[in-house]
């Protein structure tokens, strides 16, 4: 793996201290910052630049959804990793709809917080197991007009499908550009316009799209 630096965030220094022997065990992974609320943790990912930030939801002074919003509208090159004890669909979406790209429950970390900060490096998601299957039965049964038939989400040309199909499987923008051998600026144009005509804000979004349209299976 390539070098990584990392910021984690979370207001139980002891619980800090875990995660950073966890994570600088991996070659080239390196904690660059702690934060014990969610405001140190938008500062010093402003003055660091991590490359994965994993965070706490439950943080004082301000929250880690408000954060992870923080930090990736300041610099959205940063990868969020949720970390909580908290598994009800409302919790989930609002993590989804911060923009992290990974959840993991605090007792799975020692299981799954590695994999899920590889997934990030890899321009991937990562759910806990629980939490992905609530994603996509969600997904699968929502009615939203937004991706109704009639809709223009429903008029993809098939090349677009094609890239939808591909990034909505966890593929990254050099892959799909790799796979269709397009450029990777075109691949990342055409990322771009899709998003935009669906009006999808995160990937987890263009999951939903996909698997609500038979594009990829639930």
């Amino acid at each position: 793996m390539r070098p990584l630096r990392l910021l984690i965030a979370d207001d139980h220094e002891i619980f800090r201290a875990g995660l950073r022997w966890l994570l600088e065990l991996e070659p080239g992974w390196t904690v660059v910052a702690e934060a014990a609320d969610g405001r140190e943790a938008v500062a010093k990912a402003a003055e660091t630049h991590p490359g994965v930030a994993v965070m706490d939801i439950g943080m004082p002074v301000m929250n880690g959804l408000e954060a992870a919003r923080e930090i990736i509208e300041k610099d959205p090159r940063t990868k969020i990793v949720m970390l909580t004890v908290h598994d009800s669909d409302s919790m989930i979406h609002k993590v989804l709809g911060c923009g992290a790209r990974g959840y993991v429950f605090k007792t799975d970390a020692a299981r799954d917080l590695v994999n899920a900060v590889k997934a990030m490096q890899g321009d991937n998601t990562f759910f806990t197991g629980k939490v992905a299957e609530i994603i996509l039965n969600d997904f699968a049964r929502d009615q939203s007009r937004a991706y109704g038939a009639d809709s223009p989400v429903g008029r993809l040309t098939a090349r677009q499908r094609e890239i939808t199909q591909l990034l909505a499987e966890g593929r990254s923008t050099k892959e799909v550009a790799s796979l269709l051998e397009l450029s990777v600026k075109t691949a990342e144009t055409h990322r771009a316009n899709i998003m935009r005509r669906l009006s999808c804000h995160s990937v987890a979004e263009l999951v939903r799209y996909a698997v609500r349209n038979q594009i990829i299976e639930a």
